[in-house]
């Protein structure tokens, strides 16, 4: 054992920075695309030629590494697996002091595994993607600060060092949305990104303030320690505040605005974002914070609540996009809703949580590139209305597809079927409010889904005049391949109950519980409700024709959806246009009160010194007629005086 100092607190670390084994080397997982971006960003042109193999090589690098800390662990008993590295202090003010410290436990090294095993599938997919793109090396560089950014928010051992990776994410996501800046709706869509995550970091940076005045540290370890002691108000607010920035960073309503328009970016970012990193980050949040909210039961009732809102919002508008980004997109926002809504069920759901994370970052992966290599084939076209009939077009991108397709919507024997059906298990028995509105969503995900399989892969052909569909480069189709096969077997972390027995140390082992109906009765009804879902859809897609455009005349439900719900509109009235009022006020006090004080100071201090400059003429009569009068005046006033 190994103690460092934190805040005035002793916290115990197993193996240290220096000790035998692979640990020594936790920090390399990180070091490894930070150095590949430094590389490819600071090289210049002559990296040009070899640049994205480079970049391609780091995060697999780092994969290996976090395997081969995967089977150490294994190998340790469950008290024994959670390891720290101090690498130095960062912050030493008085006694207060926080380390750049690297934690990997249960927790930790599966999001590693997902980071890094799925972020070199992109890298690799990016390769032929973006072969023809005169910037490659530079979008490899920023992909690569991103993974490094993403490594450092999951590896840190304490908020302050989490804040890092996670403003490092912020300012690489916007990098990478905004990537193809001749655009301006790319342009637009990186800053409205940018701006709306910052909403969500004021309340991050405000948790970590008050983790510091109430714990007089940062470390989650001593947090967790001394969580027990602190008062209900403390911890309810830090929980509010840190839902405010899970929020932001997982596109969850309030904060889902920036999400859709998001997918300007190349796709190869929309998989890495939004389907397996970025987005997911809010759910570790909230899982690596459990120890505050299960203190906090109005804070954890809120993340209950945001999370159902958004797994129904993101649904609803996943079923009107006409544009295959923007309908995954919706479908994100709903699945990661499912996830947040898990993790606000407390130990009944955290694990099944990260197991939806993990099964969601194999299966929506897949059909983010999956869409990326429909576009290529269909010249970079992403309305679903031009398609039709790709499935004998694009055979292997069909197949792949729709492993992802049969997972997302719960298909038995699926990785989203374990996943998901066991979240709307849980949140059945501790809020059957939120499980019926979940039971719900999955209908409507086997509906939108449906849809979106449809329009692409079957019914007529509604190319556009000189489109050729044609099958994507193997260096594009074997990550598709792997990552359908993981979308298929990702549901083996269940056998067993090995992924609620693994996290059990970290977040806490869930006591029995008892549904309200056996089952296999529940999981019945699920799979009829994600039908029935299907069946609506063959009904409206498949066996009538789609029309080439999109219809003008439909239900008020209908436009409402594809204007996001007006998600937009609702941040236009309740802050963007409140806040040109409010700065419109202060700039028009600052003009007429603030600067109207000091001109008319100097106004009046202007009109004094031309009135007194009359007195300054230089004609010496003038002064000697002054003199007089001064002399005369005196006279008057001793006389009138004497009398």
């Amino acid at each position: 054992m190994f103690l460092f100092t934190e805040g005035g607190h002793s916290i115990p670390v197993v193996d240290p920075l220096g000790t035998a084994g692979v640990f020594s080397l936790m920090w390399l997982v990180i070091a490894l695309p930070l150095a590949g971006a430094a590389v490819l960003l600071l090289g210049g042109r002559r990296t040009d030629s070899w640049g994205h193999y480079l970049g391609t090589a780091m995060p697999i690098g780092s994969f290996a590494i976090s395997v081969y800390m995967l089977l150490d662990l294994l190998g340790r008993d469950e008290t024994e697996r959670s390891v720290s590295q101090h690498l130095w202090d960062w912050v030493s003010v008085g006694d207060f002091r926080v380390g750049m410290d690297l934690l990997v436990d249960p927790l930790t090294i599966l999001f590693l595994l997902l980071i890094t095993g799925v972020g070199s599938l992109i890298h690799v997919y990016s390769i032929g993607y973006m072969s023809h793109d005169p910037r490659r090396r530079r979008f490899f560089g920023y992909l690569n600060l991103f993974v490094a950014a993403m490594l450092m928010l999951v590896m840190s051992e304490n908020y302050l060092g989490l804040f890092l990776g996670w403003e490092g994410v912020g300012l690489a996501s916007y990098l990478l949305i905004g990537f193809w800046q001749h655009k301006p709706s790319a342009a637009a869509a990186a800053k409205k990104a940018f701006v709306i995550n910052r909403v969500g970091d004021i309340g991050m940076s405000l948790a970590i303030a008050m983790f510091f005045v109430t714990f007089g540290s940062t470390s989650f370890t001593v947090i967790s320690q001394g969580a027990g002691e602190a008062g209900d108000g403390a911890l309810t607010a830090i929980g509010l505040l840190l839902l405010l920035g899970a929020c932001g960073k997982s596109a969850q309503v309030p904060l889902q605005a920036w999400l859709l328009d998001a997918m300007e970016g190349p796709t190869p970012v929309s998989a890495l974002i939004h389907a397996a990193t970025m987005v997911t980050a809010g759910v570790y949040l909230i899982t690596r914070s459990n120890f505050i909210f299960e203190l906090a039961p109005h804070a954890q009732t809120a993340v209950v609540v945001v999370g159902t809102v958004t797994l129904l919002w993101g649904a609803v508008i996943g079923c009107a996009k006409d544009d295959i980004k923007k309908a995954l997109a919706g479908s994100t926002m709903s699945q990661i809703g499912y996830m947040v809504l898990a993790a606000g069920l407390g130990v009944y759901g955290y694990a099944f949580a990260i197991f939806h994370l993990l099964t969601h970052g194999f299966f929506k992966a897949n059909m983010f590139l999956g869409a990326g290599s429909v576009m290529h084939g269909m010249d970079d076209d992403v309305d679903m209305r031009h398609y039709g009939a790709l499935r004998k077009a694009m055979p292997v991108t069909f197949a792949t597809f729709a492993m992802g397709y049969l997972a997302i919507i719960g298909f038995p024997g699926f990785s989203g079927f374990w996943s998901k059906d066991h979240i709307i298990e849980a949140a059945l028995v501790e809020s059957p409010i939120a499980g019926v509105c979940a039971l719900l969503g999955a209908g409507v995900t086997g509906f939108y889904m449906t849809r979106l399989m449809l329009m692409t892969f079957f019914g007529e052909k509604r190319w556009l005049k000189d489109v050729h569909p044609h099958e994507s480069p193997s260096v594009m189709t074997v990550p598709l391949m792997v990552l359908a096969a993981l979308s298929v077997l990702g549901g083996v972390l269940f056998i067993g109950h090995w992924i609620v027995d693994w996290l059990s140390p970290v977040v806490g082992e869930a006591p029995e519980h008892a549904l309200p109906i056996p089952a296999l009765a529940l999981t019945a009804i699920t799979v009829v409700v994600v039908a029935a879902g299907v069946a609506v859809a063959w009904l409206l897609f498949g066996r009538r024709p789609v029309p080439a455009t999109m219809p003008i005349d439909v239900s008020p439900v209908i436009k409402a959806a594809r204007a996001d719900l007006y998600g937009d509109a609702i941040n236009e009235g309740l802050v963007v246009q409140p806040g040109r009022v409010l700065t419109s006020g202060v700039v028009g006090f600052d003009h007429s009160g603030a600067d109207g004080l000091v001109r008319g100071g100097a106004s009046v201090v202007a009109g004094a010194g031309q009135g007194l400059r009359k007195l300054q003429n230089g004609f010496v009569r003038s002064y000697a007629l002054s003199v007089l009068s001064g002399v005369l005046i005196v006279i008057v006033t001793l006389a009138v005086v004497n009398l």
